[in-house]
């Protein structure tokens, strides 16, 4: 044990942190932490270092009583400052922590779930005796209020009654956080498991939902109370000294000089492109094309406050639909590990409440109602990866237009009425309605999601597993040559040379750590300005497209969702590269791109046309106008029957005179029947309602 330990801290601060200190002092009392590195003090003194790991209750007390006593050339008294300890040598997940660790200080990492509100606790009560008038204070040390026994005054010495008087006890702010285990780090079937932590003063109002963080404190315990009394099961609590955040938004990624310089190198590659496309899930042959356009979603275009209060959104979103088997939720997996705020779920196992925010009974604070962010909050300002969103139940999927568009996520559940932000962008992966996608339909009826949620994708990708021997042949080596870098780096015994030979099929042109700084940097500095020339190309492409639809009898190609589509992904384009202007070669770039998703789910099957309708309406114009031609055919024959037309009657009318195919006529009022624009009043007889 150290004899004095406030004379051992007044050492250790003079020694290794005089400079930290008088920073602190001078900004005081904006700032009351002074933050502590446990590796200097474990080379300053092992034994005082293994002791404050084992005893962190009384030697963290004299550390603050160090630096209230310790003489400052500034004239500050630090009285209410905090000594914080960081960089402990090990961390702990929750299902780790076992009876030995009480007492100890130890490190907690994981995922923040539930945060309480900042509300003040009191430290030190001020009573005054009602019968001698005499006024004095009780130290609070527990988390149950402690009133007096009875009254300090000699004279007195009656068991109150006690007044408690608010004006002169002292408050701190306090909050309580629910921290879980990362759910990657989990092994199958292992439930995560959550501690909380009771954070006070500066820490509070630092951290959110979502947050990765590591909390280094004093694990403590607490009896639990059964309906039978108390019981002999203890639960754990986390008394929080210090946090470290783990994982950072793209913003808050930190780039030393040496990442700046490197970064500006490979921007400056004319290579670049193609190299950011290698770098994105190397191990997946192919798809060159939805490769540039995830890398043109990680850069983001750029989101937008306009003067009166409107905000256009920068962030990307992108749809892949295909057959089955062909890679969609690795890159899902990949772009969602890429990303800092990367959260991947399934829509099979999602509901919208998991995906957005729900409100639950706080345990956490004294029972009332609060909201819990869901996937989509949880990605704030990174990538949210649902796959298979074709499983979802389409109620759940409507919570997602909101997110989408307005990047918001407004509740009022039981009381709570709360607009959370979801700045995020979206990648999602859907399979067909059938399974796999026929050629000879329209790709817009083969795809089990509403026409509302499809439009406010800003580009969609119809994948098809389709077979080529070339490209089959490229496919089966790429995947054996990857299966064999796998085998030889698991099994070991071989030279660094051969194995650097086998990796270089999946090794990405930008190491993963690299592309991250280059992503963040770009984001944080780069806000790239249209040039007149690519503007007008722009508005040039979108003005001839709409053209095709002047003629009345036309369909619409594309809306203004589009155009937003073009300007957003060449901000994205010049962002790549580092380019605070906006080219013609982004426009060409970018217009490539959305022209090959237009002509894959954008067209009438039937004309061969742009139309916009196919997704946002769900129904090309040719079929609109043919229903309505087969509705006003009803009409008639219903009054020459004066009676419910025969459908026999209907179907062959539509082949006479409006040179219907049959089996096309027979969709059209399948579709009208399911809508229930029309009915059969008995079989083979349909009327209008």
């Amino acid at each position: 044990m150290v004899e004095d330990p406030v004379a051992k801290w007044e050492e250790f601060i003079r020694s290794r942190y005089w400079d930290e200190l008088l920073e602190l002092a001078d900004s005081y009392p904006l700032r009351r932490s002074l933050s502590i590195k446990f590796p200097d003090i474990d080379r300053y003194d092992p034994e005082f270092a293994d002791e404050l790991l084992e005893k962190p209750g009384p030697l963290l007390e004299a550390a603050e009583t160090a630096l209230l006593e310790i003489d400052l050339p500034i004239d500050v008294l630090l009285e209410k400052a905090h000594f914080r300890i960081v960089g402990l040598p090990r961390r702990y997940k929750t299902s780790e922590l076992r009876s030995d660790h009480i007492g100890r200080l130890i490190a907690l990492e994981g995922l923040v779930r539930t945060v309480t509100e900042v509300r003040p606790k009191v430290i030190s009560a001020a009573f005054e005796c009602q019968r001698c008038g005499h006024i004095f204070y009780k130290e609070q040390t527990t988390s149950k209020f402690q009133e007096p026994y009875d009254c300090p005054n000699d004279a007195c010495d009656r068991r109150g009654p006690f007044k408690l008087l608010l004006d002169r006890s002292r408050f701190v702010d306090a909050q309580n956080v629910r921290v879980q285990e990362s759910p990657e780090e989990l092994r199958g079937g292992e439930q995560p498991q959550t501690l909380d932590v009771q954070l006070e003063d500066d820490l509070t109002g630092m951290i959110y939902p979502g947050d990765r963080i590591v909390v280094n404190g004093a694990l403590r315990s607490y009896q639990r109370t059964t309906q039978t009394g108390k019981s002999t099961y203890f639960d754990l609590f986390l008394e929080g000294n210090s946090i470290e955040m783990m994982e950072q938004e793209f913003e808050e990624i930190d780039i030393k000089a040496e990442d700046e310089r490197l970064i500006r190198e490979l921007s400056t590659d004319p290579q670049i492109y193609e190299n950011v496309r290698k770098s994105i899930a190397p191990s997946i042959y192919g798809y060159d094309e939805v490769k540039e356009a995830l890398a043109l979603q990680l850069f983001s275009g750029v989101s937008k406050g306009l003067p009166d209060g409107t905000r256009i959104r920068g962030d990307i979103h992108i749809l892949l639909v295909g057959d089955p088997g062909i890679a969609k939720s690795q890159l899902l997996r990949y772009i969602s590990k890429l990303s800092p705020r990367g959260i991947y779920t399934s829509g099979k196992s999602s509901t919208s409440a998991g995906l957005t925010a729900t409100a639950v009974k706080d345990e956490l604070g004294d029972g009332r109602w609060s909201i819990e962010a869901g996937a989509l909050v949880l990605a704030d300002k990174g990538i949210a990866c649902i796959d298979e969103m074709d499983k979802m139940r389409s109620e759940d999927r409507s919570a997602l237009h909101e997110a989408m568009e307005q990047q918001t996520i407004s509740v009022a559940k039981a009381g709570v009425m709360a607009t959370l932000k979801s700045r995020c962008a979206l990648l999602a992966a859907a399979n067909p309605k059938f399974g796999r996608f026929d050629k000879y339909e329209g790709i817009a009826q083969q795809i089990n999601l509403s026409p509302a949620l499809m439009s406010r994708f800003d580009l969609i990708f119809v994948l098809t597993d389709e077979p080529s021997d070339a490209r089959d042949s490229k496919i089966a080596r790429h995947i054996g040559q990857t299966t064999y870098a796998g085998e030889i780096s698991s099994r070991g015994g071989y030279s660094k040379e051969e194995l650097e030979a086998v990796m270089e099929i999946i090794r990405p042109a930008i190491e993963p750590e690299v592309l991250r700084k280059y992503i963040a940097y770009a984001r944080k500095n780069v806000f790239p300005v249209l040039t007149d020339g690519a503007r007008e190309r722009l508005e040039s492409y979108y003005v001839n497209l709409r053209k095709q639809g002047q003629d009345g009898n036309k369909p619409v190609p594309v809306t203004a969702r589009q155009l937003e589509a073009l300007f957003r992904l060449s901000e994205s384009s010049a962002r790549l590269r580092l380019s605070e202007e906006i080219t013609g070669g982004d426009a060409e770039r970018v217009i490539r791109i959305v022209e090959a998703c237009l002509r894959q789910v954008g067209v009438d099957p039937e004309t061969g046309l742009l139309d916009a309708d196919v997704l946002a309406v769900g129904m090309s114009k040719s079929t609109r106008d043919k229903t309505r031609l087969m509705i006003d055919l009803i009409r008639e024959l219903t009054t020459e029957h004066q009676g419910p037309a025969p459908m026999e009657a209907v179907l062959e009318r539509a082949e006479t005179k409006l040179g219907m195919e049959r089996h096309k006529a027979e969709d059209i009022i399948k579709r009208l029947r399911t809508n229930g624009e029309i009915f059969e009043p008995r079989p083979g007889f349909l009327k209008l309602p």
